[in-house]
Order: C-alpha cells, then sequence, then structure tokens
C-alpha cells in the first residue's frame, strides 16, 4: 500500500492561524492532499484558504450544506468521506505539524503491514501570556513509554501512561470502516472518542513519543480550556461508548472500565438516588448486551455508592 496521505482540518474563524497550519502541512512530503472544510466561517479563514489553494493543487476546499457551521466532528466526517488516500492524519486549524512529521510513520508502517495506526508525541504552542504551572502541564501530549498495542486502552483511558492528541496519529483510511465516524453529537470530548475506539478495535504502535511532531496553538479562545463544558460532555462520552462497545462486540472487561468512568463523571452531578436508578435502569435497558452480566449488580447505584462511601468494605475484594 503507498504511504500517501490525506490530511483533514477543520476550520472556524481561524484566521489567525489557518495559513501557518496549511504551510506545515504543505511541507510534508508525503501528503497527497489537504482537505480544509470550511466550518462556516464569518472571518477571513475561507479568503486566506483560497488564495492558498492557487498556488497548491493539494488544497481543496469543502463547505457543509448552505455553508452552516456544523462544528469539528462533522467537519472531519466530510473530509473522511471525500479523502482519497490511503491514510489519514488530522490538523487542528489552529496547530501545526513540525518537521518530517510523517517520516517515521512510513519507516514503522512499512515495517509491519498488519498495523492499523502509529501515534506520537505533541507539544504546544503558546499564543498568550502562560504560568508556570500552565508550563508544567502543557509539556507533551504523549505516553511515557511503549506501549503494545493490546494494553493500549488500559493505558490511555485511565491517563496512568500518559494521553494521545489527535495531531499525532496517523492511521489507514480503513480504520474508519472498522469503527465509525466520529460522534456528532458530541461538542467536546470527541476526539477522545474516536482514539479510545481505535485503541479497542485496531492496533496502534506507538511512534516517536518523547519529542514533539505537532504543536497544539494555546491562545484565548481554545475551547479545551472551557472545564464546565467537560463537565457536560465526559458523562455523554463514556455513556457513547458503552453503546458503541455493545454493538462491536468489545470485551466486558473492557466496558466495566468504561463504566466506572461512567459513574465516576455521573456520581459528580450530585443528582438522588432514585435519579440514579432510573438512569441505571435506562442505561442498561437499552444495552441489552449488559442486562446478562455481573455488571447490572456491579452498577446498581446502592452498591456503587456503598462502595464510594465505604471504600475499606471493598478493599479486599478489588
Amino acid at each position: 500500500m503507498t504511504f500517501s496521505i490525506s490530511v483533514i482540518v477543520p476550520a472556524y474563524n481561524v484566521e489567525q492561524f489557518i495559513e501557518k497550519a496549511i504551510v506545515s502541512i504543505i511541507q510534508q512530503p508525503e501528503v497527497s492532499e489537504i482537505l480544509v472544510i470550511n466550518d462556516g466561517s464569518t472571518d477571513k479563514t475561507l479568503e486566506i484558504v483560497e488564495k492558498l489553494q492557487k498556488n497548491d493543487y493539494k488544497i481543496k476546499i469543502f463547505n457543509h450544506y448552505n455553508s452552516i457551521n456544523k462544528g469539528r466532528s462533522a467537519s472531519r466526517n466530510l473530509g473522511i468521506k471525500n479523502a482519497k488516500e490511503n491514510y489519514i492524519a488530522f490538523l487542528d486549524a489552529d496547530d501545526f505539524y513540525l518537521e518530517n512529521r510523517f517520516a517515521n510513520d512510513k519507516k514503522i508502517f512499512d515495517k509491519n503491514k498488519y498495523i492499523d495506526g502509529v501515534y506520537n508525541a505533541v507539544g504546544f504552542e503558546f499564543y498568550r501570556g502562560v504560568s508556570e504551572s500552565e508550563l508544567k502541564k502543557h509539556k507533551l501530549s504523549t505516553v511515557s513509554k511503549k506501549i503494545n498495542p493490546d494494553a493500549l486502552f488500559n493505558s490511555i483511558v485511565s491517563s496512568k501512561l500518559g494521553y494521545l492528541h489527535l495531531n499525532g496519529i496517523t492511521v489507514k483510511k480503513t480504520v474508519f470502516d472498522t469503527i465509525g465516524l466520529f460522534n456528532e453529537s458530541l461538542v467536546v470530548a470527541e476526539d477522545s472518542d474516536i482514539i479510545f475506539k481505535m485503541a479497542l478495535k485496531c492496533r496502534l504502535e506507538s511512534g516517536i513519543i518523547d519529542i514533539p511532531l505537532a504543536k497544539r496553538g494555546v491562545h484565548d479562545t481554545n475551547i479545551f480550556t472551557q472545564e464546565d463544558l467537560y463537565k457536560k460532555y465526559n458523562v455523554k462520552l463514556y455513556e457513547s461508548l458503552v453503546d458503541w462497545s455493545c454493538k462491536n462486540k468489545i470485551s466486558l472487561v473492557d466496558i466495566d472500565t468504561l463504566l466506572n468512568w461512567l459513574w465516576f463523571f455521573k456520581f459528580r452531578t450530585n443528582k438522588n438516588i432514585i435519579n440514579y436508578i432510573f438512569y441505571w435502569i435506562n442505561l442498561f435497558g437499552s444495552n441489552p448486551k449488559l442486562i446478562f452480566s455481573k455488571l447490572v449488580i456491579k452498577y446498581f447505584p446502592l452498591v456503587r455508592l456503598r462502595q464510594k462511601l465505604f471504600p475499606f468494605l471493598y478493599k479486599n475484594n478489588r
């Protein structure tokens, strides 16, 4: 399979950053097409991309129907559907690639024909003032060591060995036939959703994990700093993953892990026990695979609350 990459760039009102992002992609010799999805921009984003397109045939521009704004997931999905190459990578429009972003990926894919993807470290570029604590927190999106593909999901779902960013991942286009497209109902955390699905169903190998091959732009309008939004959508993320896992023959062991994180975030909403019981009924009732498993008891709200309030009673039974 020829190592030829389609890079998908969702773009919404990013006139300050879009040229830097696209130029960084153009400089990668492995990239054959750049699919910029103009997501209903109202600034000069489209004008800048059209100007760049006149000088580079690789740049292709797509708009949603009636040029409306549909969000990052819908934009990436439009890009995937229109991608022509065998491999796909992503770049947010306020981020950029570094030199030789894909050179090592090619070596790994050439060496191992049976893997589905490669992940690499991603760094940070600050376009605003930054505190010491932010500098310590935002060094690299990466994992701390090479991880066997079979252990990747458990290693990143808990962040115990680190976490991955979409800008550092390259996958075969066929991956999306296996796991489906981005979840368009998630306003945020849609990248975590697709990465967890890749880790559960595909074989991802570590690439360069100690130095960045791309950088995320940190500025005043970043959505990933909106903590309240993430609190809301973390619950929706794990609800969606549980439902998807039940339909895609994911093991009960991995579904157990997802349910554990779902209830971790759900219990933060401070509902009363009756609300939790009705939630449990709806959750398990909509996923028949779970009804006849031990998980139906393990995640019954009264049991979960006892574990939360009296963890010492369960310490020796884990």
